[in-house]
């Protein structure tokens, strides 16, 4: 890979970007999306359940604006590559852009995005509370939250007669079961699920101001050797270690586990299952003397830096995260909504059996570590978390060299 191919894939690493670009970002003006006319492009990824393509219709069809979609890849990181590509070109193909919930600190920071605050402050407490977290940067909203997403612990009803309350009992009863399994690979799925233990035992990965490095605390040591145990004593299978969403899944659908850890969409496709009847769900338990907390998943809607029409692309951005349109992405699509009274429309709970827990689940969880260098960030953690799962370190040098990891990703930007 050449060195620019390099800058571009990573975005931040080593490339740098103007610490002040932040700080004089373009402001929206939320009234000029009442009078806006003209063409906006939604740059976003593959539209798998034809939703997007709806939306866009729908929209079209109401105002002066027409809006366009132009399909991004399906994986996420191909996503953000081509997304980087047009951005550090100062490119005004996207207007609207469709950001995983992990981006919106780097591209915020690099001057990428416009500040969207006065859009959001008339209307924040439509919101889930958490979720405008993820669209927020130094005290500036540059995003407006689109779809969320948070995860359950899955367990058999046929073996587990009360969900247990603590990440201990859980691995006790996995140990005396069939196992717990999870996304044990290594990829950002371990990040998630390492960093949703550390938050319920009461942990961090970076001081709030995202400048300094807290993860070589007793939280994350105590929380990696107790993940570690549970490989070591049999209560997560060694298999584990390579699995991601669907090879847990499938393994929990097939009676090889007790308890599963995964995301929403897994229910339905459970309910399909031989399994129908025989497992239920419950929200994240505490650790030690923490509370309960999962990592934010999701999508958020920006206004490009270089977009021509932003008062076309404010008014697109607000029709996707309006009520009306929250509800159809829940009951057409299945992509929990990020407005805090969608979960109790009838429909949505006749199509989320689950509705009231899944909101419980999304209030309770926090952001992954708000920075630019996140891709760093991540790596960083499912490396070493990944080697002591494995035995390959002990689990208090892997925070060591996370820790020092880390504090070089910091430097780079």
């Amino acid at each position: 890979m050449s060195a620019a191919a390099a800058c571009l894939a990573l975005a931040v690493a080593g490339c740098g970007g103007d610490d002040d670009e932040s700080k004089s970002a373009k402001k929206v003006d939320p009234g000029a999306a009442d009078k806006a006319t003209g063409n906006v492009n939604w740059c976003i990824g593959k539209d798998t359940t034809g939703t997007f393509s709806k939306a866009v219709k729908q929209f079209s069809s109401k105002g002066q604006v027409k809006a366009k979609l132009i399909e991004l890849p399906e994986a996420a990181d191909e996503q953000r590559t081509q997304l980087v590509q047009r951005l550090r070109a100062k490119s005004s193909e996207c207007d609207v852009i469709g950001m995983d919930v992990i981006w919106t600190a780097e591209f915020a920071a690099q001057g990428w995005l416009q500040d969207v605050s006065d859009v959001v402050g008339e209307r924040t407490d439509e919101w889930i509370p958490s979720t405008l977290e993820t669209a927020k940067y130094e005290d500036k909203y540059y995003a407006l939250p689109y779809n969320t997403n948070a995860g359950f612990v899955y367990y058999r009803t046929d073996e587990v007669k009360q969900p247990p309350d603590n990440w201990e009992d859980v691995y006790s009863q996995a140990q005396k079961g069939n196992g717990l399994v999870y996304q044990g690979a290594r990829y950002e799925g371990l990040t998630v699920n390492f960093l949703e233990l550390l938050y319920s035992a009461g942990g961090k990965v970076l001081s709030d101001d995202g400048k300094t490095v807290e993860i070589d605390s007793p939280e994350a040591a105590e929380v990696l050797k107790f993940m570690a145990d549970g490989v070591e004593q049999g209560a997560v299978p060694k298999a584990n270690s390579t699995y991601k969403e669907e090879e847990a899944r499938r393994a929990f659908e097939s009676g090889k586990a007790t308890f599963m850890r995964n995301w929403p969409y897994a229910y339905s496709l459970g309910k399909d299952s031989k399994i129908a009847d025989d497992f239920d769900i419950t929200t994240f338990p505490k650790f030690g003397e923490g509370e309960g907390a999962g990592v934010l998943g999701g999508y958020d809607v920006a206004i490009s830096a270089y977009s021509k029409n932003p008062a076309g692309a404010a008014a697109f951005a607000e029709f996707l995260t309006s009520p009306d349109w929250q509800k159809t992405i829940m009951t057409e699509a299945s992509l929990p909504s990020t407005l805090t009274k969608t979960y109790d429309d009838p429909a949505v709970q006749k199509a989320f059996p689950f509705a009231v827990k899944l909101r419980t689940a999304v209030e309770q969880a926090q952001p992954r570590p708000v920075t630019p260098v996140y891709p760093q960030v991540s790596e960083a953690i499912f490396k070493n978390v990944h080697a002591a799962l494995q035995g390959e370190m002990a689990p208090d040098a892997a925070i060591k060299a996370m820790k020092g990891d880390i504090d070089k990703a910091l430097q780079t930007f």
